[in-house]
C-alpha cells in the first residue's frame, strides 16, 4: 500500500511537470501578437462550448491550434466563460488578446440588413433588437435637425435617406451612430450624374427620392421599375392625382397589402387620392435601381396599371382600357382562388399568397 501511494505521487508529479512544461510552451506561442494585419469575421454561436469556439477560431486561421489554444485557456483558468456573438478579429493578435476578446466580448459586431422599401417604422425594430437600443432613441436620431439641414430635407424625419444595405455596427453603437452611417451610405451611393439628371428633369433630389420610394413600394419585377416611374410622371404632367396605394398605406401606418375604399378617406398630406402631386417626402428607403428609374423613366404613354396574380403589372393608356384590364385581372384572381380552394382540401398549406395590389387604378 505504501509503495502504491508513492508510485501515485510520482505519477502526479510527472503529470504536473508535463503540464507545466506544456503550459510554458503554449504561453510562449501565445505571447506574440500585434494589432495590425487583416481582420477575420468569426461567429461564436450561442450555447457553444469553449472547445467549439476554439475550433471555429482555428478554422478561420485566428489561432493555429484549437487544442493548444484550449490548453492555454485552461492553464489560465479562463476556459469556462464565453461571450457569444460575431467578432471581427485580427489574425495577428496574441492568444491572450484573443482569449480576452471572446471572454469579454471585445470586437463583437452586429450585422443588420435593411431591405429596399423599408420605412423607418420597419427599420426601428431591427435596430432595437440587434443593437439593444430604445425606440425613443432611434426616433430622436431620425429627427436630427443637423442631418436634415445638411441634406436639405423639408420633412421632419430622415425617411427615405436611410439607405437600404447590409451594415456592420460595433457593439456599442448608439442610435445616432447607426443613423449617421446609413445616411452616409446614401450620400456615397448618390451619384453626381444623378444630380445633373435631376436638374434636367426639373426635380429636386428630395422629389426624386419621393417618387423612387413609391416605385420601390410598388415594384414586383425589376424590369418594371422604369415603366411604373413613367406612369406616375405621366400622371403628374397631366395633373392627374397619383392615386398611389403605398402612400395611403404610409399615411395609415399599414403594411403593404390591399387598400380598401374606406382607407382612401384618410386625411393626410401623404394621401395621393386626396392631394395632387407628390407627397411631402419619401414613404420608404428606395434602392439605387428605383432612384435610377425615377430619373430615367421608360418612354411609354401609360397612365394606369393594375397588378396581376403573378405580380406583374398590366399597363394601360386610357381609363377605358384600364377598366378592361381590371376585369381581366379580377377574373384571373377568381380562377386562382377557386383552384386554390379546391387544392386546399388535399393540401391545406398550399394556399397561394395574394399578389401586391395595384397603384393608380382609379382615374
Amino acid at each position: 500500500m505504501h509503495n502504491g501511494s508513492a508510485h501515485t505521487r510520482l505519477l502526479s508529479r510527472a503529470r504536473l511537470a508535463c503540464l507545466t512544461v506544456a503550459a510554458a510552451f503554449v504561453a510562449t506561442l501565445a505571447a506574440c501578437g500585434n494589432d495590425s494585419g487583416p481582420t477575420v469575421r468569426v461567429t461564436i454561436r450561442k450555447g457553444s462550448s469553449f472547445r467549439e469556439a476554439a475550433e471555429s477560431l482555428s478554422a478561420h486561421g485566428i489561432v493555429n491550434s484549437a487544442r493548444l489554444f484550449g490548453l492555454y485557456a485552461r492553464v489560465r483558468g479562463e476556459d469556462r466563460k464565453l461571450h457569444y456573438g460575431t467578432y471581427v478579429l485580427r489574425r495577428s493578435l496574441s492568444w491572450g488578446q484573443i482569449l480576452d476578446a471572446v471572454r469579454l466580448g471585445k470586437g463583437i459586431v452586429h450585422q443588420i440588413t435593411i431591405p429596399e422599401g423599408f420605412t423607418i417604422a420597419q427599420i426601428t425594430p431591427l435596430l432595437v433588437d440587434e443593437l439593444e437600443l430604445t425606440a425613443d432613441s432611434i426616433d430622436a436620431a431620425v429627427r436630427d435637425p443637423e442631418l436634415r439641414a445638411k441634406l436639405g430635407i423639408p420633412t421632419n424625419t430622415l425617411e427615405g435617406y436611410l439607405f437600404p444595405d447590409t451594415y456592420t455596427f460595433p457593439d456599442n453603437a448608439t442610435a445616432r451612430d447607426a443613423v449617421r452611417v446609413m445616411v452616409e451610405r446614401f450620400e456615397k451611393v448618390w451619384k453626381p450624374e444623378w444630380t445633373t439628371r435631376a436638374a434636367e428633369v426639373k426635380m429636386s433630389r428630395h422629389e426624386v427620392l419621393t417618387l423612387a420610394s413609391i416605385v420601390e413600394r410598388e415594384v414586383f419585377r425589376n424590369d418594371e421599375r422604369p415603366v411604373i416611374a413613367a406612369v406616375y410622371l405621366n400622371r403628374l404632367k397631366a395633373h392627374i392625382p397619383l392615386q398611389a396605394d403605398p402612400t395611403v398605406q404610409y399615411a395609415l401606418g399599414k403594411k403593404p397589402g390591399r387598400v380598401l375604399y374606406k382607407d382612401l378617406r384618410v386625411v393626410s398630406p401623404y394621401n395621393t387620392y386626396l392631394n395632387a402631386g407628390l407627397p411631402p417626402g419619401p414613404i420608404a428607403s428606395p434602392g439605387a435601381a428605383s432612384i435610377n428609374a425615377a430619373l430615367h423613366p421608360a418612354k411609354v404613354p401609360y397612365r394606369f396599371f393594375v397588378a396581376a396574380p403573378d405580380g406583374h403589372h398590366e399597363f394601360r393608356r386610357t381609363f377605358t382600357e384600364h377598366e378592361a384590364a381590371i376585369a381581366m385581372v379580377r377574373a384571373q384572381k377568381a380562377a386562382l382562388n377557386a383552384a386554390t380552394t379546391r387544392g386546399s382540401k388535399a393540401t391545406p398549406d398550399s394556399v397561394a399568397k395574394p399578389a401586391k395590389d395595384s397603384v393608380a387604378k382609379r382615374p
